[in-house]
């Protein structure tokens, strides 16, 4: 067990939902692996965004008179408080840029980045008729979609992943939906292109993470801590995995340039090279984007190669190569 000043129980804050609870459990096992004589005290805390499903998630934080953050500011309002040590968070629903007292200390073991279309029938995208109906609650997503299949109806869907899935197959209307596989996998719906959920089964396509671009951390499970605090931080710092860290680093700091947010039309994705492409050396990160500017169907689209040691330098170039700028 190492050492972590006199710190013997934690509490733990995290959302209800199904998918949230599978993370939270995934941070309690990673840290009682680090500390097996750490207590943890799990408290559950309903966001802005939970109580809101009545309105699509794009409109929540105006409706809320919320500049960022209605899956995060409560979380962080009992970080705040002292009510909870660690919060622990889906990293996509994260602001680009966190208030100087709190701080991300971990990154989780990263599961897969890619979009799933699920459907009531196989055939993934390409299969979708016509005009077909597919809905999502990513401006991100939408966008995409429509600039690949401008013949589809892309219609706003809420509530977590078991509900939307029902939701698919109580519509008449409703051919598809878009979830992150690794909520999919989380929660064990996914098996071999299938998802099998209130007993309803459906096909899986997971869509190329080239084109069908992810959000920044998608896959990713943050836990965000006071800055400053010196035993959380030693907790989190025993179970963060490194490599994940850098390539969300990365993907965080284009969005802050942009000044991106969660609702933002924009995909950011970077990954480890091994030295297996062209030009491209061991270690070296490639970061891929494209962003929907306003008023423009087609996408500004680009990626970079560089090292892990600047995300934020990497993140500029990415921002110039796109912009044909001279970065600054």
């Amino acid at each position: 067990m190492k050492n972590f000043s006199e710190a013997k129980s934690i509490i733990l804050g995290t959302r209800g939902s199904a998918l949230a609870l599978a993370q939270a459990e995934m941070a309690e096992r990673a840290l009682r692996e680090a500390f097996p004589g750490l207590e943890i005290e799990r408290k559950i805390i309903k966001t802005t965004g939970d109580r809101r499903t009545d309105i699509p998630l794009s409109e929540v934080a105006r409706a809320a008179d919320l500049d960022k953050g209605v899956f995060t500011k409560e979380l962080e309002v009992a970080l705040q408080s002292g009510e909870i040590d660690i919060a622990v968070h889906s990293l996509k629903d994260m602001p680009s840029l966190l208030d100087e007292e709190f701080l991300i200390a971990a990154i989780l073991p990263r599961a897969s980045r890619k979009d799933v279309l699920i459907g009531k029938n196989p055939g993934g995208l390409a299969g979708l008729r016509q005009g077909a109906r597919v809905a999502t609650s990513s401006v991100r997503r939408r966008r995409l979609l429509e600039s690949m299949r401008p013949d589809l109806e892309v219609v706003d869907i809420r509530g977590n992943v078991p509900t939307r899935i029902r939701k698919l197959h109580e519509s008449v209307e409703l051919q598809g939906i878009l979830l992150a596989k690794a909520g999919l996998c989380r929660l064990g719906l996914l098996r071999d292109g299938l998802v099998e959920s209130n007993g309803e089964i459906s096909y899986a396509e997971e869509l190329d993470e080239t084109t069908f671009v992810p959000a920044a951390g998608q896959g990713a499970v943050a836990l965000e801590i006071r800055a400053g605090d010196p035993d959380p931080l030693v907790l989190c710092e025993a179970v963060n995995d490194i490599d994940a860290m850098r390539l969300v680093a990365a993907e965080r700091s284009f969005l802050a340039l942009l000044g991106a947010g969660c609702e933002t039309p924009v995909g950011v994705a970077g990954e480890v090279g091994n030295g297996a492409k062209e030009q491209e050396e061991p270690g070296e990160i490639l970061l891929r984007a494209v962003v929907f500017e306003d008023g423009e169907d087609v996408p500004l689209r680009g990626e970079v190669l560089g090292t892990g040691d600047d995300p934020e330098g990497l993140a500029k170039r990415l921002l110039a190569a796109m912009k044909n700028l001279e970065p600054s």
